[in-house]
């Protein structure tokens, strides 16, 4: 394709070279250029890819889009300055794959908990309804059958336009995809065409890059401010900022809740270790899901897939028989009947919410004493350190035993974070709170000091297998290593 062509309607600042270049290949990595590239020099949080440019062209590219051009051209290169690279990037990467969201129904889920839940319930549903779909997900991609390994929540354009393309290409009608308040600022979003929004919850996340609350809330926003009159945006109600979201769309303004009248009515009738009973639009239904926050995650499927154009009672049919994603609320119960939880429950919101369920679901039909919850969790670093000592207060107050441990250190000291998620813990709670660095020995103490009955949380990494210490990822599967602990436990 032409250069020109994929920069039809694009707003140019400055041109250098031959416009009519014939390109092959779109990159914003210069290690991955070739002859015929457009390299796209991106300003990110660590590296400036016009740093790069020069690199670019010793390797062969045939042109370079950029924000400022750099002082020295080659010849027979082409070079493109715009006002903002990675919005024009999401442009001119759905050109160059010839606008693959647009022969789609690509529905966007946002908020700072549910997006994997919602996504791949979604997925799953679409496909029991006899279609063939597409899944861009934290825990993996998905084009119908064919797994691929996710590394963000929300891939960089060009990726995305790929796996789209490919979806294409497989048949797929319909593609469910998680959309991050970092998409959304980092225009990785740009240039695709969405059926439909979600909007799930907000709390306290991912300040250590939106800087503030309110930026974070607008970035959220932003998903929905882009979209189209032709799509639906679905919000939650209950959330109190629910209702910001669709301020400024140009989208059909649909409603879900547990709480108030809404488009979609939900009500939860009982919540068990079995499953969720809920009262959508005055029909009663059993859940395979459990907790309150499920019980919204399920609403808000159940609402985009009635706006998608399908019969409610067929949604609901299918959506019963549907189990929760990995990692989610995923139980892995020893021998003596201790229930270990893997959560991915990463923020204190998330954390909340599931000891709360776990709180309501202990009972005692089969022992004399109540069982003991016994959380073990960490906090990921290079990440927001505010909520470190939150979620360590959450923890202790919702729990009779708490280990503190090591989430995903990255690049930071682990005994730094646990000595700032130990300042929220009350001099109360020191007696039953216990800090281990190492996080497998941290599950093995909690299997160890548990009875039968009790319920241990492992929170923070869910779905992950591996654990990213100093810029490497070592194997590491909390529900491995829970298991591990069993079978050591029944062998003792």
């Amino acid at each position: 394709m032409q250069l020109t062509d994929l920069l039809y309607k694009i707003p140019l600042l400055a041109t250098s070279g031959s416009m009519n270049t014939d390109i092959t290949s779109l990159t914003m990595d210069s290690r991955r250029v070739g002859p015929g590239s457009l390299f796209v020099a991106v300003r990110g949080t660590l590296t400036d890819g016009h740093a790069f440019i020069e690199t670019a062209v010793r390797q062969g590219a045939a042109a370079i889009l950029c924000e400022d051009l750099p002082d020295n051209t080659a010849d027979g290169v082409a070079y493109v300055r715009v006002q903002n690279t990675p919005h024009t990037l999401g442009l001119i990467a759905a050109a160059f794959y010839d606008r693959p969201s647009q022969k789609l129904r690509l529905v966007g889920v946002t908020g700072t908990n549910g997006k994997t839940s919602v996504a791949t319930l979604l997925f799953r549903l679409f496909r029991a309804l006899g279609y063939r779909c597409g899944l861009l997900s934290t825990v993996q991609n998905q084009i119908d059958d064919q797994v691929i390994p996710a590394t963000h929540t929300t891939p960089d354009v060009i990726t995305t336009n790929q796996l789209l393309t490919q979806m294409l290409t497989n048949g797929c009608q319909y593609v469910f995809m998680e959309v991050s308040s970092h998409a959304v600022v980092q225009e990785r979003i740009a240039g695709l065409q969405f059926a439909g929004g979600i909007f799930t919850n907000i709390t306290h996340d991912h300040l250590d890059f939106h800087g503030t609350f309110d930026n974070y809330i607008r970035a959220k926003k932003g998903f929905f401010d882009q979209l189209p009159a032709s799509a639906f945006a679905l919000t939650n109600v209950d959330d109190k900022r629910g209702l910001v979201m669709l301020q400024n769309t140009a989208a059909r303004r649909e409603t879900y809740s547990l709480q108030t009248l809404a488009t979609f009515k939900g009500k939860l009738l009982a919540d068990t270790l079995f499953g969720l009973n809920m009262l959508v639009d005055d029909r009663e239904v059993w859940f395979k899901l459990i907790g309150k926050f499920n019980a919204y995650n399920l609403l808000s499927v159940y609402g985009a897939a009635v706006l998608l154009g399908e019969d409610p009672t067929e949604v609901l049919t299918q959506l019963s028989a549907l189990m929760p994603p990995p990692g989610r609320f995923e139980q892995v119960v020893s021998d003596d009947k201790i229930v270990g939880i893997v959560d991915y429950a990463h923020t204190p919101d998330a954390l909340q919410n599931v000891l709360e369920t776990i709180v309501g679901l202990r009972h005692t039909d089969e022992q004399d004493y109540l069982p003991q919850i016994i959380t073990v969790v960490g906090c990921g670093g290079n990440r927001d350190a505010a909520k470190r000592p939150i979620m360590a207060d959450i923890a202790c107050r919702f729990s009779n035993r708490v280990i503190l441990t090591s989430d995903n250190p990255r690049n930071e000291d682990p005994m730094a974070i646990l000595e700032q998620m130990q300042a929220g813990v009350s001099p109360v709670d020191f007696k039953k709170t216990n800090t281990i660095e190492d996080r497998r020995e941290a599950i093995q103490r909690a299997v160890a000091m548990a009875r039968p009955h009790d319920i241990i949380l492992v929170a923070g990494k869910g779905h992950e297998t591996y654990q990213e210490i100093n810029g490497i990822k070592y194997d590491f599967d909390d529900r491995a290593v829970l298991r591990d602990a069993f079978a050591e436990r029944r062998n003792q």
